[in-house]
């Protein structure tokens, strides 16, 4: 499966993609979809996000640094975005770690249709009512079968898990795909797995089959990671991070994969 088509859909559309994500990763995700072809916005107040998640193009919830008025905002913006059919995705940072975020994870869920859900095992597996241990905002390592939990979990919520890590495991319930791209400098930079949300956002804004569209976000971040790995081997994490950005607004990762890589690395199970 190429990410190109859905790739150049996002960069001839620019959608506007609704951030209401954590206060750590603001600048980081925005440029991320600004070197994507994307246009992002950040709007947090209860008094506006329901307009502007109406008139965006798909809304991305990021749980990383919560409050009340935060999660108020998130529910409205989320139940304007449904009655729009705007997608809506959802990054469930830290789930696991505290019962405030695993139950304002569990509360998005039920009063909100998210179409996409993107987070690490631990998380995913304690938004499906599963004790998987979980460090900070960090998974504490696989503890069981990942892809039956993804396949489980997008049954159970009917929407498409994606569950990220050393390989990434992406569900409908019923296709699962895994995705064997990506590089261990991503883990070392604060904000490269919620920038992937809002990309997961921006490819799904432009492709209505969530999971072609999910599984091309990844994808493509993957290819990007490893690309700006191989470019700043020897210099360090904040050099990787700035590539990254540069890696994402390239046009020939493409061809940089079928000549480095032998093709995409992506197994239908």
């Amino acid at each position: 499966m190429s990410f190109i088509p859905i790739l150049r859909k996002v960069r001839q559309q620019k959608p506007l993609i609704h951030n209401i994500t954590n206060v750590v990763v603001t600048n980081f995700t925005a440029n991320g979809l600004l070197a994507l072809g994307a246009s992002p916005v950040m709007a947090y107040a209860v008094e506006e996000v329901a307009e502007m998640a109406q008139l965006a193009d798909a809304l991305v919830l990021n749980i990383g640094t919560l409050n009340s008025n935060i999660v108020e905002s998130m529910i409205i913006a989320g139940k304007a975005a449904n009655e729009k059919g705007v997608p809506v995705i959802l990054d469930p940072v830290g789930a696991g770690a505290t019962s405030y975020r695993t139950k304002t994870a569990e509360r998005i869920l039920n009063e909100v249709n998210v179409s996409v859900i993107r987070g690490n095992a631990a998380e995913i597996a304690n938004v499906a009512g599963q004790s998987w241990r979980i460090k900070g905002v960090d998974s504490g390592g696989e503890q069981g079968n990942v892809v039956k939990l993804a396949q489980t979990t997008a049954q159970k919520f009917n929407m498409v898990v994606a569950i990220t890590g050393q390989e990434d495991i992406i569900s409908d319930g019923i296709r699962t795909n895994i995705v064997k791209h990506g590089h261990i400098l991503l883990t070392q930079v604060t904000g490269a797995g919620c920038l992937l949300t809002s990309i997961v956002g921006a490819f799904n804004a432009v492709e209505q089959d969530r999971l072609t569209a999910t599984t091309a976000a990844i994808t493509y971040f993957g290819i990007a990671g490893e690309k700006a790995a191989m470019m700043t081997d020897s210099v360090g994490p904040g050099s990787f991070q700035i590539e990254l950005l540069n890696q994402l607004s390239a046009s020939n990762l493409e061809d940089w994969t079928t000549t480095h890589l032998g093709g995409t690395k992506i197994e239908t199970v």
